[in-house]
C-alpha cells in the first residue's frame, strides 16, 4: 500500500497536467449555472440551497419545499463524478429520517434492485446516465426535463403515501 506522499505526488501530477483542473472547472460551473437557473425559475416550486463539493465524488445542491420540509426530507440533485451522471436523491435531514423513509420506500420501483441502504439517500435515481457536454444546452433542458418528470413522480407518491 502506498503512503501519503505517494498519494499526493500522483495527485499533483495530474494537476499539473492541467486536465483535471479544466475539467472540474467547467463541471462545477455547469452544476452552478443549472442551479441557478432552477432557482430563478418561477415553475421550480422549491427553495434551493448553494453549491456544495464533495471529495471529487459528487458536485450538488439541495432543494426542498413546505412539504418536504414538513417530513424531513430534501431532494438532491447531484453530479455524480465517479459514474460521471447526474442523479436525484431524496435524502432525510437525520440518520434517523434516513432509516425510517428507507424503510418506507425499500420496495418501491426506485429501490427494486437495492439490497440495502445508499451511503448518503433514501433513494437514487439516473436522470442522464451518460452526458454530452460537448452540447451543455441541451444536456441542461434534458436534466430539467427528467428532473421535473421525477420529481413529479416521487412527490405524487410521497404525498399519497406519508401520514406518518
Amino acid at each position: 500500500m502506498k503512503n501519503l506522499n505517494n498519494y499526493i505526488a500522483s495527485y499533483q501530477a495530474q494537476l499539473q497536467k492541467g486536465d483535471i483542473l479544466i475539467a472540474y472547472k467547467e463541471l462545477v460551473s455547469f452544476v452552478m449555472k443549472l442551479r441557478t437557473d432552477l432557482k430563478r425559475d418561477s415553475s421550480f416550486d422549491y427553495s434551493v440551497t448553494g453549491i456544495l463539493h464533495g471529495y471529487l465524488d459528487y458536485t450538488y445542491f439541495y432543494f426542498s419545499n413546505d412539504f418536504l420540509k414538513s417530513k424531513k426530507l430534501k431532494f438532491g440533485l447531484v453530479l455524480n463524478h465517479l459514474e460521471m451522471r447526474f442523479e436525484l436523491w431524496l435524502l432525510g435531514n437525520t440518520a434517523e429520517i434516513q432509516k425510517k423513509y428507507w424503510t418506507f420506500l425499500k420496495e418501491t420501483k426506485w429501490n427494486k434492485n437495492r439490497k440495502e441502504m445508499p451511503d448518503y439517500s433514501v433513494l437514487e435515481v439516473v436522470l442522464i446516465e451518460t452526458p454530452n457536454f460537448d452540447d451543455l444546452p441541451l444536456l441542461q433542458e434534458n436534466i430539467e426535463i427528467e428532473l421535473n418528470k421525477n420529481l413529479l413522480e416521487i412527490s405524487t407518491f410521497l404525498y399519497k403515501n406519508t401520514n406518518f
